[in-house]
């Protein structure tokens, strides 16, 4: 228990470290993108994935790591609720700055702001997991499939391949096709840095799975096989730190603390950690708001854009590639919702207020 809980922390130390150093941002990459035509980011996200779903399904073809003892494979598809979840996890991110580790990086560079929000995120999802919303939670759950297939194994159903052979042919596939358009471009070759956040990534959610479900693999079966993940995470870390007295953090809330322990680290020695403060009651409530719609959101689509984005395709479960599509829905119509200045106008149901160049700052 404690070897893997000092694992979990050493990963959330070098990931908060990364992100902070690089000032990246799953939501920053899709703003970038749709706001100002630019791939710079996006690239480094979708590196981050091709690479962890490159070395995942290896480590699974030798045997390693069992990944349908994964949250992702292990449980039964909900469609509606991946769908749901992954588009208002999408649009809270917009309304909060940023997703929940972008939050946590902030924090652990001295931001108020990210404080409000990764505690309302985390009582969120704690309320939805097993409190008042956990009712409305269930409703959209209720449309299930049977569980256990990725995509190899849904095509395996009617091939004479074994599903582990699909799934690697299927990671070469979608890893190699990814790994080919990102490197197309000469000016992500040779931005080093960018390539760093996404291997680096990549390879935590790799170490991840290997962790605990090879080296500290429970033997019984009971305990899940997972890598990053900051949407459930959070609500144990919250859960921990006011009641887990006499106790250890499990792999989750070690994970959210190494983080932002890592980012803590990384401003300090830098010399940029300052203290960050809501700039008006509308701006607190935006924040409030969008760290909630997270919590509900991330907790029905079971991870966040990290959780899902990346560590959820790379075992190749259908209701990742669901939950990822909702994500990057609901983002992009809270920044068009920006851009418009009213939902109407985002849903085009009416003529919106164009942004001005200074707003797309």
């Amino acid at each position: 228990m404690i070897g893997l809980v000092a694992v979990a922390a050493l990963l959330g130390l070098g990931v908060g470290w990364l992100l902070e150093r690089s000032h990246f941002c799953t939501m920053g990459a899709l703003s970038d993108a749709y706001l100002f035509g630019s791939l710079r980011r996006l690239r480094s996200w979708l590196l981050a994935m091709a690479t962890a779903l490159l070395l995942t399904q290896a480590l699974a073809a030798l045997g390693l790591v069992p990944l349908d003892a994964t949250p992702w494979l292990a449980r039964p598809l909900e469609p509606l609720a991946l769908l749901v979840g992954g588009l208002l996890f999408g649009v809270g991110m917009v309304m909060a700055g940023g997703c929940a580790s972008r939050n946590l990086v902030r924090l652990g560079t001295g931001s108020l702001k990210a404080l409000v929000v990764v505690l309302v995120l985390g009582l969120t999802a704690m309320a939805t997991a097993g409190g008042l919303l956990a009712w409305p939670a269930d409703l959209l759950r209720a449309a299930s499939a049977d569980p256990g297939r990725s995509l190899g194994g849904l095509l395996a159903a009617g091939l004479p391949v074994s599903a582990r052979t699909l799934d690697l042919f299927l990671a070469l596939l979608i890893g190699g096709g990814l790994l080919v358009w990102i490197f197309r471009d000469a000016g992500y070759r040779r931005n080093r840095a960018d390539q760093t956040v996404g291997f680096g990534l990549g390879i935590a959610v790799a170490l991840g799975y290997l962790a605990t479900g090879w080296l500290f693999r429970d033997p019984a079966g009971l305990a899940p096989v997972v890598s990053l993940n900051f949407a459930a995470p959070l609500a144990e870390a919250v859960a921990w730190g006011a009641a887990g007295r006499g106790t250890w953090p499990g792999f989750g809330a070690a994970l959210v603390l190494g983080t932002i322990a890592g980012a803590a680290l990384s401003a300090g020695s830098a010399r940029r950690a300052r203290i960050e403060t809501f700039s008006s009651r509308d701006d607190m409530i935006r924040h409030m708001a969008g760290a909630a719609l997270m919590g509900f959101g991330g907790m029905l689509a079971l991870g966040c854009t990290i959780g899902q984005g990346v560590s959820g395709i790379a075992t190749l479960a259908p209701g990742s590639f669901l939950a990822l599509a909702g994500i990057v829905l609901g983002a992009l119509l809270a920044l068009r919702r920006l851009e418009q200045g009213s939902w109407r106008g985002a849903l085009g149901w009416g003529v919106g207020r164009q942004m001005e160049p200074a707003e797309r700052v």
